[in-house]
């Protein structure tokens, strides 16, 4: 005797409901179940596999759980005998409505899915978007945390950081320092470049490769500009910066090249 057969025997009801009916839900939901736990286990795996998905897999996992259970229990109210297209009436008319009420915060949740796959930025990456300069201290699903170097806490919308020109200066591992020197015009050219090459000297974190180099870069009105370039790793970029601003003026002072500054020379002329 199979199962069909002792369904179709059961004369047994409850209200509208019969015996049959009871035990083909309960096999359909029992069934579900196990359905149900091997596409999450399955989904589980595939996750785990990816890593542009693997921040997301916690995220990702709890909407399929509530997706496959709700669509598990309109199967079983269906089975019995339950009338399910009001449910899924209900269901549509509430997740408009708190769609639109929580429109903001879906949005930043969007945002936040398209950061944590896309990953533009990482946590501890230095980075400039929408403004905002600093270290990236997390990326979560709705927003982002940076702290700047000013030791501010800023928290960004995700919805707001994803359409935002975003710069990563921890990305390629090293960055440029361009800084612009201006000297006399009675400054001979190589005594300038080797004051600043002097300057350069004193930090062992400008790398050899590609070689710092200095470049007369302007004719001013009142003095000659020169662009040195180095580069350093990106953590040493701030302290090489400002390490060398201090440097060159006392180098500058040592081979006698006059820094100057903007000015108008005034001739008189008498008849």
């Amino acid at each position: 005797m199979n199962i069909q057969s002792i369904l179709s025997d059961a004369s047994v009801s409850f209200g509208t409901l019969t015996l049959s009916v009871l035990l083909r839900g309960l096999v359909l939901l029992v069934l579900g179940l196990l359905v149900v736990k091997a596409l999450l286990r399955l989904t589980a795996k595939l996750l785990a596999r990816s890593k542009t998905l693997s921040d997301l897999s916690r995220y990702l996992l709890s909407t399929a759980k509530v997706l496959l259970y709700v669509l598990l229990a309109l199967v079983v109210l269906g089975s019995l005998g339950v009338e399910v297209t009001s449910f899924v009436a209900l269901l549509s008319v509430a997740g408009l409505a708190v769609s639109l009420a929580m429109q903001t915060t879906l949005s930043n949740v969007a945002g936040g899915m398209m950061l944590l796959v896309s990953k533009p930025f990482s946590a501890g990456d230095y980075i400039s978007a929408d403004g905002t300069e600093g270290t990236v201290e997390a990326v979560g699903l709705s927003y982002c945390t940076i702290k700047t170097v000013d030791n501010k806490e800023i928290f960004i919308p995700n919805s707001q950081i994803s359409g935002a020109k975003i710069i990563n200066y921890n990305r390629l591992g090293r960055r440029r320092v361009d800084l612009t020197f201006t000297a006399s015009y009675n400054a001979p050219t190589a005594a300038v470049k080797s004051a600043v090459s002097d300057a350069m000297a004193r930090f062992p974190q400008i790398l050899s490769d590609p070689a710092p180099v200095t470049y007369l870069s302007e004719y001013g009105a009142s003095s000659i500009s020169y662009l040195a370039r180095m580069w350093v790793n990106a953590e040493d970029y701030w302290d090489v910066y400002f390490g060398m601003l201090e440097a060159v003026r006392e180098t500058f002072d040592t081979h006698g090249v006059e820094m100057t500054y903007d000015h108008l020379n005034i001739h008189m002329v008498q008849d």
